[in-house]
């Protein structure tokens, strides 16, 4: 997904809920991970069908926000974290899966998309795109894009992705499906955050001294 959607889906779901301070640290540590080291390591992205290292890598990065010893590092973890859920859905064939129970006929709108459905997240034919190098790494200029897809297969991520609009009409979809995940991963690493250090750890991660917050 590029940099402006994970942003975007952030701020629907982060805003008025975090401090502008603690969404910004969540949005840098988010777009950090598409550094030059990042982008090779293909489990924060659920590239090459790395479903159950990348589930592994989100559990880890829940840890760390829920053991972190000031915010700041929890932030961070909630944002390495976050990148990757948002990533499942633009990498992966989930939202084709889903497409393809719903009934013939006009398409639904994407908010309808149920990102959270159990059976699709273990769906046996669920599948990411693979990375191959060093094609791939042309796709960071615009322009090499259609090029690079005369070159790689059908698996491959310049294929699979829904990134960015010009991917075609499942785009809005995996956002919609995105925005749920990190609403719920939100509220699983709150939760996280909670059972470790109680409810002042909660309130220095939402960082929003002296605004009332029903949630505590």
């Amino acid at each position: 997904m590029n940099a402006i959607y994970h942003q975007q889906v952030l701020r629907r779901a982060l805003a008025g809920r975090v401090s502008a301070r603690a969404l910004t640290a969540i949005e840098n540590a988010n777009l950090g991970q598409d550094s030059l080291r990042g982008l090779l390591q293909y489990h924060w992205h659920f590239d090459n069908n790395l479903f159950a290292e990348g589930l592994a890598y989100i559990e880890t990065c829940r840890e760390a926000a829920a053991q972190a010893s000031a915010p700041e590092a929890a932030w961070a973890a909630f944002g390495r974290l976050s990148h990757a859920v948002q990533d499942f859905y633009s990498h992966s064939n989930y939202v084709a899966l889903w497409m393809d129970r719903q009934p013939p006929g006009e398409a639904p709108p994407p908010e309808a998309i149920d990102g959270l459905d159990p059976a699709l997240l273990r769906h046996a034919g669920l599948r990411s795109g693979r990375v191959y190098m060093p094609w791939e790494a042309l796709t960071i200029v615009p322009a090499m894009r259609g090029l690079v897809r005369l070159i790689v297969p059908r698996d491959s991520h310049a294929w699979m992705n829904l990134d960015h609009p010009g991917r075609g009409p499942l785009f809005p979809y995996s956002i919609e499906a995105a925005l749920q995940r990190t609403s719920a991963e939100f509220e699983r690493t709150l939760a996280a955050i909670g059972e470790a250090g109680g409810e002042g750890a909660v309130r220095a991660f939402l960082d929003r001294a002296g605004e009332s917050n029903s949630r505590l």
